[in-house]
């Protein structure tokens, strides 16, 4: 029986703009699978935003509730919120998002800070993700000294090094080339194949059909929500 990682029920979220409320998601039901790969889909204004920051526990609904493995994270404060990000969800960004004067491997070892752990235990986790992204001859080199799609895999790894329970991907190749895009998609496929539950938020039909099912917002609503009959992988094998 797959296990639910994700549940969301008649989600919604308003934002008073003015006078005026925008009802950016409307009443979402939605059920992410453990070591699922979805693409999140959708144009401007579609909710595919709000959708992201809801599931990341960047932000929290007007109605409905989130179940992220079991516990309610709906109603949290922002101090629990900050707790189960750091614990729960790796976040991918199109821009990195890296320390511009911290070394590949400090960049990395960030969140185990926060998570409490020895400086000894901290340099052999952020090492052995750093290898894992192919990344353990730039460990000591800052963000201006690395290539985009080595900034992206410095990104990953710092994604990934809390073992999180979902990993969160917006844009990830929004700022790369053709030929790095491909390779961080191919990284994105092995990290799953690994087990690691992957959603991917992205308007390029190309980079979603690398996942295995496809949902589609519009107005706020989930428009359609199908498997991936097509599914594309990059003929690339990453080093584990």
């Amino acid at each position: 029986m797959k296990e639910e990682v994700i549940q969301l029920k008649n989600i919604s979220r308003f934002f008073q703009v003015g006078t005026e409320t925008v009802k950016a998601l409307v009443d979402v039901t939605l059920n992410i699978y453990r070591n699922e790969f979805v693409a999140l889909m959708g144009p401007s204004g579609s909710g595919k935003s709000t959708m992201m920051n809801l599931l990341g526990c960047l932000d929290t609904p007007t109605s409905g509730s989130y179940f992220l493995n079991g516990i309610d994270v709906s109603k949290m404060s922002d101090n629990e919120l900050a707790d189960i990000r750091n614990k729960e969800i790796g976040f991918i960004f199109q821009t990195f998002n890296l320390l511009p004067r911290s070394t590949a491997l400090d960049n990395v070892t960030l969140p185990l800070i926060y998570a409490g752990i020895s400086k000894q235990q901290r340099i052999q986790i952020a090492t052995e993700t750093l290898q894992q992204v192919q990344l353990a001859d730039r460990m000591n080199h800052k963000p201006n000294e690395l290539s985009g799609g080595q900034r992206q895999r410095v990104a990953i790894a710092r994604a990934l090094v809390n073992k999180p329970s979902i990993v969160l991907a917006d844009e990830p190749t929004g700022n790369l080339d053709s030929k790095t895009s491909v390779e961080i998609i191919g990284l994105l496929e092995e990290i799953h194949r690994m087990g690691n539950t992957i959603i991917i938020v992205t308007h390029e039909e190309d980079i979603a059909m690398h996942a295995h099912r496809v949902i589609r917002m519009m107005d706020g609503r989930i428009e359609s929500d199908e498997m991936n009959k097509n599914i594309v992988t990059v003929n690339q094998k990453i080093m584990v």
